[in-house]
């Protein structure tokens, strides 16, 4: 009995994304297929290619083809202060937290392009935090990631992110963070100054540090229980007692595994205190 096209387009994506992994080392396999199909739908039509087995092809003897199957397959929406009530609720129970340590580590995965980690760093000058705090901000992506070095934004931005920036708590012009030139917005290098951005695979790479905080919002959506189930995993072996984990507006700790280890600390806005 012959395959429908839908269970032929399964099988194609199954055998791309292994052929990924066993090639590159990037692992997608656990990403939630709905969603995959549709990104790496996106990707064929601009390969101008019409399946998946040859987009397969293609990817596994040219390597530039590498890059752009990457931008494509990752998800990079953000901005400045996005959901500022979170930022809100971060100033009124986690900065307090932060006060007892000497020394700050916070990881930011899954950073995509950088506006949340500037948003962050913004928010930490502004408590008197930032000379002590150490951001480690990670994606899989180095391409995203260079974008996010820069930190250099479309000036046209700027209106909305200073409306999120103000219902996110800031407590100066915003104008005084970035300089505006030729159609951008160059934020200060004194944002960037604690900061290291680096490459890292939430679905492969292991724990490199341990964390006061820990924020990984909007990403874990895309992804499958079980690969879900293993950054629970490196989160919670990541974050030291009674470390913070911030996590997206549609993700929660309730049904996994971890929802007994931690504690809510700001009611509906996804922080937790992790329990010793």
């Amino acid at each position: 009995m012959a395959l429908s096209n839908s269970n032929l387009e399964d099988i194609e994506v199954q055998l791309l994304l292994e052929g990924v992994y066993r090639y590159y080392g990037f692992d997608f396999r656990n990403y939630a297929p709905s969603s995959m199909k549709r990104r790496i739908r996106k990707v064929l039509a601009t390969e101008a290619l019409s399946t998946v087995s040859a987009l397969q092809e293609r990817l596994l003897h040219d390597a530039s083809c590498l890059e752009r199957f990457l931008l494509g397959l990752t998800v990079n929406v953000t901005s400045m202060f996005r959901d500022p009530s979170f930022f809100v609720a971060f100033r009124e129970t986690v900065v307090p937290l932060l006060r007892t340590y000497p020394f700050i580590r916070i990881w930011h995965a899954g950073c995509s392009t950088g506006q949340e980690v500037y948003s962050l760093a913004i928010l930490l000058q502004e408590e008197g935090l930032y000379h002590r705090c150490r951001i480690y901000a990670t994606d899989t992506n180095e391409m995203v990631l260079q974008k996010a070095k820069q930190g250099i934004y479309p000036i046209d931005l700027m209106q909305e992110y200073t409306q999120l920036y103000l219902k996110a708590g800031g407590r100066r012009s915003f104008s005084e963070y970035y300089t505006a030139g030729y159609g951008n917005a160059i934020f200060r290098n004194s944002l960037k100054e604690n900061i290291v951005f680096s490459p890292h695979n939430l679905a492969t790479d292991s724990s490199f540090n341990e964390f006061n905080v820990i924020l990984c919002r909007n990403v874990l959506i895309y992804f499958n229980r079980t690969l879900q189930q293993r950054v629970h995993q490196l989160f919670y072996d990541s974050l030291c007692s009674f470390g913070v984990l911030g996590l997206g507006q549609r993700e929660s700790l309730k049904l996994t595994a971890y929802e007994q280890c931690y504690e809510e600390i700001a009611k509906g806005e996804r922080l937790y205190r992790r329990l010793d």
